[in-house]
């Protein structure tokens, strides 16, 4: 994608700048718990299964999250290179949502 290992331009890319970023936040506060299934993410954040893989493959694609297993049992979890740099994801998220705040 263009990113090379430059972890704050790729998390703003893909969380503060584009429509699925939001849900895409969620999805590694989630995973920063403990290794989630797809199904398991899509009760616990109220969202439709297939977007929710959809989000895990673009988030796995970028290296910011890891898959263990197959299919059905595959688990997710975030990348050591996300959680070596978790501060830059919570600097970012923590400024989206003052600027969402702002604007209602």
């Amino acid at each position: 994608m263009g990113f090379g290992t430059d972890i704050k331009s790729l998390l703003w890319h893909l969380i503060g700048g584009t429509r699925g970023g939001k849900t895409r936040a969620k999805i590694i506060n989630e995973l920063r718990e403990r290794p989630f299934n797809p199904n398991q993410l899509s009760e616990n954040l109220d969202l439709d299964y297939k977007t929710i893989t959809y989000h895990l493959r673009k988030l796995e694609e970028n290296g910011l999250i890891e898959s263990d297993g197959e299919d059905y049992g595959k688990m997710y979890s975030i990348s050591e290179k996300l959680e070596s740099e978790i501060d830059v994801f919570e600097d970012i998220w923590q400024k989206i949502n003052k600027q969402n705040k702002g604007n209602n």
